[in-house]
């Protein structure tokens, strides 16, 4: 299983997400992939992240959404990173804005490792004290390796 320190670079990371709704957010972080080069039909990523919100919203509390797909768009795995100090209404489990959002996704034929690094994203946000640091820094250098020093503390996913 990939380490998200793997998966993430600095150019995947939004330090101020200007979408305001779900719908939004997905569609900025579909743009930014594919400026980076990192899926091949934005729109078509963009359709398939929100069909999977459609079944249940990916706001898993306490300020964090890991919106997420299984898609024919990547030919590998990509992780992304945005932050909205405002806050964006995720319709998450706990009724709570959604202040920091990673999406994943991953190629079709990937489902072991599509589970493994949503845990492996679900563990390393776990900790208070990571999501406070991660709302307050300001560069995404920063925030880059708040996540990778977080994300090296678990060397097996464990």
């Amino acid at each position: 299983m990939a380490r998200i320190q793997d998966l993430l670079d600095g150019e995947l990371i939004i330090e101020e997400l200007q979408a305001a709704d779900k719908a939004a957010v997905v569609r900025e972080f579909s743009q930014l992939l594919a400026r980076a080069g990192r899926v091949r039909d934005a729109g078509a990523l963009e359709r398939a992240i929100l069909e999977r919100e459609s079944q249940g919203s990916t706001g898993i509390g306490g300020g964090i959404a890991i919106p997420h797909a299984r898609s024919g768009e990547v030919p590998e795995m990509v992780v992304a990173f945005g932050r909205s100090t405002a806050g964006i209404d995720f319709e998450s489990l706990d009724g709570m804005p959604v202040h920091l959002v990673f999406l994943l996704v991953t190629p079709e034929d990937r489902p072991g490792d599509h589970l493994k690094t949503l845990a492996r994203i679900s563990r390393i946000m776990r900790g208070a004290g990571v999501r406070d640091e991660l709302r307050r820094c300001m560069a995404r250098q920063e925030m880059q390796k708040i996540i990778m020093d977080e994300d090296s503390r678990y060397p097996n996913g464990r």
